[in-house]
């Protein structure tokens, strides 16, 4: 009896709720769940979060991702500005240009006297400058065979003798005779006609009494006849040779009207007979233009 009521009593003692146990199972399977969700939403957000910072550094570069969206609220970084650029600086070789122009005036002028010597100082204070561009455009000028170097004085005027003018005439004509022979037999006859302007300024310049002007007329025309030969060594010869012949003579520093007058009719007579293409005219005003003056 005793025996079958302690299995009736073991009978109704209740056993632990299943309810409870299967709350702590399900929780002990949604706690790593719930962990490893937060921790992807995590990732997921730091993603976000690296995607928005480089998009940020890409934006400040100027660089733009397509197909991503840009960062809302943030202010393009300022483009800096170029620096400015600097003024082109006048060199002393322009100075120098500007010099030598000047001094060869005075010299076909007879402003600067032959046979006088004149210091770079002096003469940059003329000029408005200081001694080194008048002293390097000399230099040239003594190349030219214009002036004359004098040791701890300066430059002496060349005394230019009628022999001197003579000879240079005499190679000149040797230089440009043969090639105004060759293109009168060659160049078209509207092709001359557009050179008269420049014959119209040489007789301008001589009306006037110009010579510094005049010389300029004259180098430009006869540089123009000679480029059609298409030979630049040349036109560096004969415009060497041109520029010494117009140094004024010793006796006549100034030369007289009526020489620059009969000089400029010259080349108007010259376009006329290469036009006309008479070979015979053309080597006959050619010489005579040479040897009858200094121009």
């Amino acid at each position: 009896m005793e025996q079958g009521a302690a299995r009736e009593r073991a009978t109704e003692r209740p056993s632990p709720p299943f309810g409870d146990a299967a709350r702590d199972a399900e929780e002990a399977v949604r706690v790593p769940e719930q962990a490893r969700a937060e921790s992807a939403r995590a990732g997921t957000a730091r993603a976000e979060s690296a995607r928005a910072g480089t998009a940020r550094a890409e934006s400040a570069r100027g660089e733009h991702t397509h197909g991503e969206p840009e960062s809302p609220g943030v202010a393009p970084a300022p483009v800096p500005a170029r620096a400015p650029v600097p003024a082109p600086r006048v060199v002393r070789h322009s100075v120098r240009g500007q010099i030598l122009d000047a001094l060869r005036t005075a010299l076909v002028g007879g402003e600067l006297v032959p046979g006088e010597v004149y210091s770079a100082p002096a003469l940059g204070e003329r000029f408005g400058v200081s001694a080194t561009p008048v002293r390097e455009a000399m230099q040239r000028l003594a190349v030219e065979g214009a002036v004359e170097v004098v040791p701890n004085r300066g430059f002496r005027v060349t005394e230019r003798t009628p022999r001197e003018l003579a000879e240079l005439a005499e190679v000149r004509a040797l230089i440009e005779v043969p090639v105004m022979l060759r293109l009168a037999r060659t160049v078209p006859a509207a092709r001359w006609a557009e050179l008269r302007p420049l014959a119209e300024a040489t007789s301008t310049a001589a009306a006037r009494g110009d010579r510094a002007h005049y010389a300029e007329a004259d180098r430009a025309f006869h540089r123009a006849v000679l480029s059609l030969a298409g030979n630049e060594q040349l036109l560096a010869v004969a415009d060497d040779l041109h520029r010494r012949s117009q140094w004024p003579l010793i006796s006549a520093p100034v030369v007289r009207h009526g020489v620059l007058v009969a000089d400029a009719a010259e080349h108007t007579a010259l376009l006329d007979a290469l036009i006309a293409h008479d070979l015979a005219v053309v080597e006959s005003l050619v010489r005579e233009h040479f040897t009858g003056s200094n121009a």
